[in-house]
């Protein structure tokens, strides 16, 4: 599957057998027709959609990355996103963080119809599961956007909550050094939710808003993690909801006004865009973050097309992924650590140093009191 045409699906059980009640028919040329109407000016979006701009899922426990970072003596995959595992050894994370920040990966077709739904005034909050910032390369506006997990866009201290200056950060862990906060020397990490801590609470205050939705676009996401998931319940009965996946997911079919377009990703959203009469409007808008990379090139005259044969969330097997997320694991882990026994030893002290550290009645308390635990989460399909 290239970037040839997608194949939309109706597939719809339930309740949703009978006639829809806002939407002509269960299809992507009715979800057009609906969002040119003057009945639908309030879009909101929940997407995860950062492995078709080369971005593997570190957060699943179940892709190829377990096979690297068992060299880094991690007994669970998903240990480089814990928060008290980071703790005690932080290295496997800074050097994911390394070849994650910022500036190395470039927003996809599906980035720029976000912004291109704000540029129209029709979006509401996007609520995405991306820690990477690429809606924000894309120019959606942070006040549109809500980060449901966190982001590299800002970074403090895990125990003083202080903040921390950015290009600090970055300059630190590009040397492979451990950032630390200046008043109390705690461990600094970017902004993004560990398995262990709460969710931000822009999250939860942003709820209330999708009672004002008059549409829910699903993108990428197979709603396995919660409360994320649970967003597709709280927008109004009659607002139609439409997944956009290689597979079905949630509850999506039990409502009259549910539409299921199976297929890539990228290549529905481009579909939906040439039936809204958006198409040239979004790969100008694309064309744009070419500058988000680093050492782009600079120019206006551009008319590139997305790229041939980049996987997106909804078109990648299995093992076509693991096979991908092994070569990238092995690649960048080896380039950031260079594990050779001197520096397993140096871990190790640093490691036993700082577990004795953390060994006090304060920190067992705050693992008790750890909340918010994000659920294992599937790939994206």
């Amino acid at each position: 599957m290239g970037n040839e045409e997608s194949t939309s699906s109706d597939v719809c059980h339930g309740s949703s057998q009978q006639q829809p009640r806002i939407l002509k028919a269960r299809d992507l040329p009715s979800v057009a027709k609906y969002m040119k109407s003057d009945d639908c000016r309030n879009v909101f979006l929940m997407v995860r959609v950062s492995t078709s701009a080369g971005i593997p899922d570190f957060r699943s426990p179940d892709t190829g990355e377990a096979a690297n970072l068992a060299r880094l003596q991690l007994d669970r995959p998903e240990d480089v996103f814990d928060i008290r595992f980071f703790r005690s050894n932080p290295h496997p994370f800074y050097a994911l963080a390394k070849e994650l920040y910022p500036g190395r990966h470039r927003p996809t077709i599906t980035h720029s119809f976000v912004r291109l739904l704000e540029t129209k005034g029709l979006l509401g909050t996007c609520f995405t599961q991306n820690i990477d910032t690429l809606e924000r390369q894309a120019g959606v506006s942070a006040v549109k956007l809500v980060e449901a997990h966190g982001s590299f866009a800002s970074q403090s201290c895990i125990d003083c909550k202080a903040p921390f200056d950015a290009n600090e950060i970055r300059k630190l862990i590009q040397d492979d050094k451990i950032p630390r906060c200046g008043r109390c020397k705690g461990l600094v990490k970017p902004d993004i939710v560990f398995f262990g801590e709460a969710l931000p609470p822009v999250f939860h205050k942003k709820l209330a808003n999708l009672a004002e939705a008059d549409l829910l676009i699903v993108i990428g996401t197979s709603l396995q993690v919660q409360p994320f998931a649970s967003l597709t319940y709280l927008v109004p009965g009659s607002c139609p909801r439409v997944l956009i996946n290689l597979e079905e997911a949630g509850d999506f079919g039990t409502r009259r006004d549910d539409v299921i377009l199976l297929g890539k990703c990228d290549s529905v959203i481009k579909d939906l865009a040439k039936e809204l009469g958006w198409y040239k409007e979004l790969k100008a808008a694309w064309a744009k973050t070419r500058t988000s990379l680093e050492n782009a090139p600079s120019t206006d005259e551009e008319s590139e097309e997305e790229p041939e044969g980049q996987a997106s969330d909804a078109e990648e097997t299995a093992e076509e992924r693991l096979k991908r997320e092994i070569a990238w694991l092995t690649e960048s882990v080896d380039a950031t650590l260079r594990i050779t026994d001197d520096l397993k030893e140096r871990v190790q002290k640093e490691t036993k140093e700082e577990v004795v550290g953390t060994l006090s009645p304060s920190s067992s308390a705050e693992k008790a009191e750890d909340e918010g635990n994000l659920e294992k989460d599937e790939p994206d399909s």
